[in-house]
């Protein structure tokens, strides 16, 4: 859909007259949350004037922690700047950078680019927070893909924007598609797609999904393949879709279809998210969790206290 088409579609409630700015709001978790500035004459006057654009601007204030550049930005700012960007025409990338991820970025530069390369990277991991707050650069707090599917959904089910979502196990991504719209009615989705295992080995398997994410033409884009198959995917798909917005969730498609159980809220408040997926899942992330992310987590804690 076009940058035209979609202003044609905002909410008519909630409009500011005469002020050079649509606001709207976006339900977030059961709240009104309003997305200012949605489309905007000021930042188009900006553009013309040579000033940095948003992003830019952003990517200066970042936080690094844990090697990762993160944008102090709340989940209700985020969707709020999706809103804004979907609106003006302007596509993008989301990355949750969690301790496992920053471990893979620490080892690989490719990686490590292909993060800080990202619209908005925002912390998932909670030791990222702690890190932050340790260095006395403290973050909003924790926002996660398996969150952002659900706020980002309500916004574009308010507004009327279509979304597509990639990964999960057979059935689970309509299963996701049928739980998201019965929270958010006239949500859209205009495409599910669980590309087999190793699909991205062969120029032939990702032509597969490419074609089918492109055919569909989404505005927002949640691939749920884990880092960093989904994000190299992403940064495949941004260049046929320069308009949409991709959000590499992980396993958020498997939460929000109810094929895997989340943690407990008290649990993910106090950073044991982890320990809850250890316990569901012990064969496939003992090692990764324990041996792997555990020790760096520790390290990363102590670099921000002796970096303060």
């Amino acid at each position: 859909m076009s940058a035209a088409g979609r202003s044609a579609v905002l909410p008519a409630s909630g409009l500011a007259e005469g002020s050079g700015v649509r606001w709207a709001g976006a339900e977030v978790a059961g709240r009104s949350v309003p997305t200012a500035g949605w489309v905007s004459s000021e930042a188009e006057q900006g553009r013309r004037a040579g000033r940095p654009s948003a992003t830019a601007r952003a990517r200066a204030a970042r936080v690094v922690v844990g090697g990762v550049g993160v944008d102090p930005l709340s989940e209700e700012e985020v969707v709020g700047w999706v809103a804004r960007e979907l609106a003006a025409g302007r596509g993008g990338r989301i990355v949750t950078p969690n301790v496992d991820i920053c471990r893979a970025v620490r080892r690989d530069p490719g990686l490590a680019e292909l993060v800080a390369g990202a619209e908005l990277v925002v912390a998932d991991g909670m030791p990222l927070v702690w890190g932050a707050r340790l260095k006395g650069t403290p973050l909003p707090g924790r926002v996660t893909g398996a969150d952002l599917i659900w706020s980002l959904s309500g916004m574009a089910a308010r507004v009327g924007w279509p979304v597509y979502l990639l990964g999960g196990a057979p059935g689970v991504a309509e299963a996701a598609a049928r739980e998201l719209g019965s929270r958010w009615a006239g949500l859209d989705v205009c495409g599910v797609d669980a590309p087999p295992y190793g699909f991205d080995r062969t120029a032939a398997g990702r032509e597969r999904v490419r074609r089918k994410v492109v055919a569909a033409g989404p505005a927002l884009v949640f691939v749920g393949l884990g880092f960093p198959k989904q994000d190299l995917l992403i940064a495949e798909l941004r260049r046929e879709l320069p308009e949409a917005w991709f959000l590499g969730c992980g396993a958020a498609i498997g939460f929000a279809a109810g094929a895997v159980r989340r943690a407990p809220e008290w649990m993910r408040r106090g950073g044991l998210e982890w320990a809850h997926r250890l316990m569901t899942e012990p064969r496939r992330l003992a090692r990764r969790y324990l041996v792997d992310d555990l020790p760096f987590a520790a390290r990363l804690l102590a670099e921000s206290v002796v970096r303060r």
